[in-house]
């Protein structure tokens, strides 16, 4: 069974040593996809700051397969430009 490594990447980068047996890349997919889930419940709000992360995904041989690219960034509410229709 082919092994597949998930590497967190955010300005540092987490290196999957380990790596995990998945019978096919559709499978290492669906993991890439529960695994950025994971670490965006766990960033919280810190996820809002605009830093881009990614998670590479690799074969054993340490090609990249396909990367996930996630970056979130707040903007300020505008005030509503209506005018008052309430005004003499």
């Amino acid at each position: 069974m082919p092994r597949y490594f998930f590497h967190l990447i955010d300005g540092y980068s987490d290196r999957d040593a380990e790596g995990a047996e998945l019978p096919d890349i559709y499978t290492a997919q669906d993991q890439a996809i529960r695994t950025s889930g994971e670490v965006l419940r766990d960033m919280g709000a810190e996820f809002w700051n605009g830093a881009e992360w990614k998670l590479e995904v690799t074969d054993e041989q340490g090609r990249i397969l396909f990367t996930l690219r996630f970056s979130a960034e707040e903007h300020p509410a505008l005030p509503d430009p209506s005018p008052d229709l309430d005004a003499p």
